[in-house]
């Protein structure tokens, strides 16, 4: 018997990849500030985001963007001038959470 457990539905289940770009720690906070605020810079981010790393937001936003859950604009101003939006997939991903969050709600 395999101790490796594997969806029947496909060899990469649709379910796992969407829980691989937004599970883990802090990616749905993330998305849940920028949804609620806009474009949002760097540092105004990470002081949402109370206890967070520089390295993990860092690496949370390049896989948020990655995955086209998260737009990264730079301005050629001086200083650079960085700002993160939620992208229309997030839109589409709301109800989603909700939902999710009504679920979180009745199991503990």
């Amino acid at each position: 018997m395999s101790l490796e457990h594997t969806c029947p539905c496909s060899i990469k289940c649709p379910l796992q990849k969407a829980m691989e770009a937004i599970g883990g720690k802090w990616k749905i906070s993330i998305l849940c500030s920028l949804s609620s605020n806009g474009a949002t810079r760097y540092n105004d981010l990470k002081r949402k985001m109370k206890g967070i790393s520089n390295t993990m937001l860092a690496k949370s936003l390049k896989e948020l963007e990655d995955n086209g859950l998260v737009k990264r604009t730079e301005y050629m101003e001086v200083p650079i001038r960085v700002e993160y939006e939620a992208t229309q997939a997030v839109e589409e991903l709301k109800p989603i959470m909700l939902e999710l969050a009504k679920w979180g709600s009745k199991i503990g």
